[in-house]
């Protein structure tokens, strides 16, 4: 995509952001956007006679094992989503199998029957459901595990090597390279005091990355990814972790926490909500195997 196109999407997409509270893209495909494409990426405009801006836009970004599919509809024109949705999604869907096909998930924020239809009419099928929890800060409890602050240029590697063992069969998250993580330092919000690292010996055992979204009233505060080294599993870290990141959120003046954590880990679910998180929304990711196109 060149420059005007990638601005006419930021134009598409804050004004979707504007109308639903929250940005329609991941921070994966919003990167890959950003920065204008890798590698595996593509983006699709719909446009219509008579309108000056975008009234629709899909993408598709390559991911670990997988890819990652949104679509983005202008709130103007959400009543044609059953015109404008198929055609986009079925021209991603095509780019995807000249691409060698393979397993597409497309997140949907809090999806409605009319989500199902539209899934169902080009091939996908609902799959996993993310929630998004919150509670109130401070915590009522203190971080007793030491922790200290992420140091850019010493610390890339041993991060990528925990993050991507922790997460080795995860879509998104997984199969990290310091290009990837170093499109995330660059961002506005990357802020190293609160992405919180847990040693052992010199070992980097676990950590909590936390990320404040000051264009939210309160500003929010995020765990935005948290990982325990399967060689440090069943010590309690993960809740350790949170504790600690959640403490340096309210420290900054944050009065609202929040997670996303996959709704198929009960465990992870149940710890989150011994520590005071409710449920705030559910995402539903729907999903597809894609046969490559063959000559």
């Amino acid at each position: 995509m060149n420059a005007a196109e990638i601005a006419d999407v930021g134009e598409l997409v804050s004004t979707a952001e504007r109308a639903d509270g929250h940005r329609p893209l991941s921070d994966h495909l919003w990167l890959d956007l950003a920065q204008g494409g890798r590698h595996g990426f593509a983006g699709l405009l719909a446009w219509e006679p008579d309108h000056d801006h975008a009234v629709g836009y899909a993408q598709i970004s390559r991911g670990n094992d997988s890819w990652a599919l949104e679509l983005v509809v202008h709130p103007h024109h959400r009543y044609e989503m059953a015109a404008i949705g198929p055609e986009l999604l079925t021209a991603a869907l095509d780019l995807v199998a000249h691409e060698g096909g393979g397993h597409v998930h497309w997140w949907v924020f809090e999806p409605t029957n009319a989500h199902v239809q539209l899934a169902a009419s080009v091939g996908l099928h609902p799959g996993r459901r993310l929630l998004q929890m919150r509670r109130p800060l401070p915590l009522d409890v203190t971080a007793d595990t030491p922790t200290r602050a992420f140091l850019p240029g010493a610390d890339e590697e041993a991060w990528l090597h925990v993050n991507n063992r922790a997460f080795a069969e995860h879509p998104e998250q997984g199969g990290w390279d310091l290009a990837t993580l170093r499109s995330r330092e660059q961002e506005p919000w990357f802020d190293p005091e609160g992405f919180r690292l847990y040693e052992e010996g010199d070992r980097l055992a676990a950590f909590c990355w936390t990320k404040v979204h000051h264009d939210q009233v309160p500003p929010l505060g995020e765990i935005y990814v948290i990982a325990v080294d399967p060689d440090f599993h069943g010590k309690g870290l993960g809740r350790a972790l949170t504790v600690a990141g959640l403490e340096y959120l309210a420290a900054q003046g944050v009065t609202v926490g929040m997670l996303f954590v996959d709704a198929e880990n009960p465990a992870a679910v149940s710890m989150y909500r011994k520590l005071g998180f409710q449920i705030h929304r559910t995402d539903r990711a729907f999903v597809g195997d894609i046969a490559p196109v063959t000559a």
